[in-house]
Order: structure tokens, then sequence, then C-alpha cells
């Protein structure tokens, strides 16, 4: 009733300029008056409660514990066919301290079916475990190379998988992935995984999900928080690794250029200073966090903790001299970025293969800027850097990719 009535007062509100806009002969008023109108009704969209998957997958905590305490029939049987992915903080198996590499997935699938279809639970729809070629490409070839570290995909919405002895097979990229004994996948909630953290009361508060780019913000509050409690690697979903990093030192990071450092590759170690810096992180994202800038809270936090530990801004400097850095390490652009942003189609040109495979020699890591290139698919088997790259260090993915990776 209430909403009803502020509705036709809404109505009669915009009416009036109208009304009275008839009988105003003076143009600058009747301006003055079709912008009220304007000023109202952008009012009035700004209001309304968008429903969409941001506000489903992360709205708020106690909308999450519940969507994964609800059960179906296909959850709630001796033997369910679909089951929720383990919680990293609860499983059994659990990351190692300094000997693991993290993956994290913060975007959410939500199901075509508006409804759910008879018989089934209309609270709970499923985010089905899925990953593009090129995800697992990432995960695999971290794999392949490191078999002495475990590597822990980290998904931060409620995430389902099909169960070992449902008649449902899970689809070949995740058995591709799956195959390989040092990957675990498991789920996490935002606000457990922060909790007894120095960030678990800035989360509390909400300003995270305001964000302009709230995918990439969490994946940036994720990466940072992960290495605050474990240490380890971070890898960002669009990489290929080209070689171990089993035996580089732990705390570093690598430049993207002359005046910024990235934050797709990783490593601290998970105490000592390593702890130290992971802590330096979380205050810097925190104190410093704007939703409106995509890349404030992701490289911009590394880049600053960088400059006040190596006492300069000055990239160069923190490149040609690590006792500068205190023992932390700034990778040249070579090791993980050789071919810049800006360059990303050279990963696709066939003309370009040789220039781009030499280019990356030296590289531990490439990065093929999926912001930029993820329209762009490949065909399996074409001659490009990138197809190269998947051919050698993720075979079984690039396998199971289909005609298109």
């Amino acid at each position: 009733m209430i909403n009803s009535l502020s509705g036709g007062v809404y109505i009669m509100l915009l009416r009036l300029p109208l009304v009275l806009a008839r009988y105003l002969h003076n143009g600058h008023l009747r301006l003055i008056f079709f912008a009220l109108i304007v000023l109202l009704l952008g009012g009035r969209l700004l209001m309304y409660p968008w429903q969409d998957d941001v506000q489903v997958c992360f709205k708020d905590k106690q909308q999450l514990e519940n969507a994964e305490s609800l059960t179906t029939p296909e959850t709630s049987s001796p033997d369910p066919p679909i089951i929720l992915l383990e919680d990293v903080l609860q499983a059994d198996r659990k990351p190692a301290p300094g000997r693991t590499i993290f993956f994290h997935e913060t975007s959410c699938h939500r199901p075509k079916r508006k409804r759910p279809r008879h018989g089934h639970n209309p609270e709970l729809q499923f985010n089905m475990l899925q990953l593009t070629a090129r995800q697992a490409c990432a995960i695999e070839s971290a794999a392949l190379h490191n078999p002495n570290f475990q590597i822990f995909v980290l998904f931060a919405s409620p995430t389902y998988r099909y169960n070992s002895n449902s008649s449902q097979r899970q689809p070949p990229l995740i058995e591709a992935i799956l195959s390989y004994k040092n990957v675990q996948l498991r789920r996490l909630n935002l606000w457990r995984y922060a909790a007894g953290t120095p960030i678990e009361a800035w989360l509390e508060d909400g300003q995270l999900f305001r964000s302009s780019y709230l995918f990439s913000h969490i994946s940036d509050f994720l990466r940072y928080l992960t290495l605050y409690r474990y240490g380890g690697i971070y890898l960002d979903m669009d990489v290929v690794v080209l070689r171990s990093m089993e035996d580089v030192p732990p705390n570093y990071t690598g430049a993207e250029s002359f005046t910024h450092l990235a934050a797709g590759v990783m490593s601290l170690a998970p105490t000592g200073f390593g702890h130290e810096i992971a802590a330096s992180c979380l205050r810097d994202f925190q104190q410093n966090f704007d939703g409106g800038d995509w890349g404030n809270n992701g490289p911009g936090v590394i880049t600053r903790v960088a400059q006040q530990i190596c006492g300069t801004k000055d990239i160069t400097l923190m490149l040609d001299d690590r006792k500068r850095c205190m023992g932390f390490k700034v990778f040249d652009r070579n090791a993980f970025y050789a071919v810049p942003w800006k360059h990303w189609r050279h990963f696709f040109e066939p003309q370009l293969l040789e220039q781009t495979l030499a280019h990356t020699k030296d590289s531990y890591v490439v990065h093929v800027w999926n912001k930029h290139s993820k329209q762009l698919a490949i065909k399996v088997g074409s001659s490009s850097a990138y197809g190269k790259y998947a051919e050698l260090h993720c075979p079984k993915s690039y396998a199971a990719a289909g005609e298109y990776f």
C-alpha cells in the first residue's frame, strides 16, 4: 500500500512540471523544469532495486551462508548427484604454507533458466563448476611444471560439481586439470575467509560490494588475503607457466613497466618478512581502496608497498639493487610480462610467432591479457604463439578445448 501511494505521489510530481510548463513562456524556466524531470527520473533509476548476478552471488554474508545450507533432492539424498565443493578452510587437505600456487575464480555463472523445474527448490540455483579452456591451461601449466607444489583453485561463490557416482560426467576441461594429482578445487566464503585477519572489519563494512569493478576487485582482495593466510605463489588465470617456479626464492613480484609493478604473479613467504609484506598489502588495500579505479586495488597496492619497502618510486632502482628492497625481489618485465598489454595481439598473430617465442624464451610465465584478448579465439592447431604455448605447456586442456581455444 505504501509503495503504491509513493508511486502515485511520484507520478504527480512528474506531471506537475509538464502542467506548469504549458503556461510558462519563458524559455529558461521551461529548461529548468525539464531538467527537474531528468533529475527525478535519474534518481528513480538509481533507487531501483536492480537484481543481477552480482547481488545473487555476493550481496551479503547471510544470503551466502543460507545458500550453502539449503538442500534439494539433488543434494540431500544419501548419494547426491551434485555436491558442493569443499571449503578451503574446512577441508582435510589444506594448502601447504609457502608451497602452494593459488588461482582465484571470482566470476559467477548463473543458469539461464529463470524458474526452477518442478520439484526443485526455488531458493537455490546451482552455480556449477566450470572453467574456460584458457583458465584450465593456466592451472594445468602450473601443475605440470611444479609437481612438488600444490595447486589450489579457489572459487569465491558457492560452487557445485557432479558427484563421482553421478551419471553426469565432469566437463572435459575439469577432468583434464584433475588428472594432475597436485590440483585441488575448493570454494571459499568471503566473510569466513577474512575472519581473524586485519581486513575482516573492512569487509563487513560493505565498501567492496559497491565497487564499479566488483569481480576484479574481489580478485584483488583475495590475492592479498590468500598470501597473508598461506604465503606461496599467486597467479592470474590468464597466464601460461613455461617452467618451474619451485626453486625461485620467495618474496617477489614483477615489473610491468618503468612506472608500475603488476599483481598477476606474486610470491610471499608465509612467515617473517613475507608475512609482513602481506600485512602491509592488506593495510594499503583498505586504506586506499577506490571502487571506481580498476587498477588501484591490484597493481596499485603492490606498487605502493614496494615503494615503501625500497624507499624509492624509481622501478629501475628496485631492479638494479635488491639490497635496497631488503630482499624483496622485483623481476624485470621479461620474467612475467615480456609482451606488454598494448601488444597482446602478438600472442595471436601467426606472422609474429617466431618473434614472440624468441621474446619470451627466458620468461617464467607469459601473461596473455585476458581483459583485452578474451574475445579473440584461436583455432586449435593454428600457428600462433598462444597456441604453441598451450600445445607444449597445457596439452590436456588444449586437447579438451574442442575446435577453438
